[in-house]
């Protein structure tokens, strides 16, 4: 079982957006930060991107069980299917998260304080600038180095 903290959010929604994702194992151990510039976006489409990042990574490296913590509590209770998905631009998302879940035996969705996703909402912060750089032309430090973010 792993869990994943997940965050996304946009600077003047719609504005500069980005996600970010904490997946640790059951102890809290690290095994992965994940963040990632979406250009330009809201809120909630960034939330969704970042669950399709920690849904991605479970599938993709073969954990079958996934708690996700978001302090989205839209996300959490759409996916829980307390909440229809009513935005356009949302069902995409979602639907994608849907097939992605059933690929895994269980995944649980969990609404979280604020407080307590503060390493996903760093991560998430961190992505938001490198999407501000970008919309100002002015590259990322990732490219400016080199290296890639995974």
């Amino acid at each position: 079982m792993i869990r994943a903290y997940i965050d996304g959010g946009a600077r003047g929604n719609p504005g500069p957006a980005g996600y970010g994702v904490r997946i640790e194992r059951a102890d809290g151990t690290l095994v992965a930060e994940l963040h990632e510039p979406i250009g330009v976006a809201t809120n909630n489409v960034a939330e969704y991107r970042g669950l399709l990042a920690a849904l991605r990574y479970a599938v993709e490296h073969g954990h079958r069980i996934l708690h996700i913590r978001s302090d989205s509590e839209l996300l959490v209770r759409q996916m829980r299917g307390e909440y229809r998905v009513k935005n356009a631009g949302l069902k995409p998302l979602f639907v994608r998260a849907r097939l992605l879940v059933m690929e895994l035996d269980r995944v649980e969705f969990e609404h979280v304080r604020r407080e307590e996703n503060a390493e996903a909402d760093r991560l998430a912060n961190l992505a938001m600038d490198e999407a501000e750089r970008r919309l100002r032309g002015e590259g990322t430090r990732d490219e400016e180095r080199g290296t890639k973010n995974e």
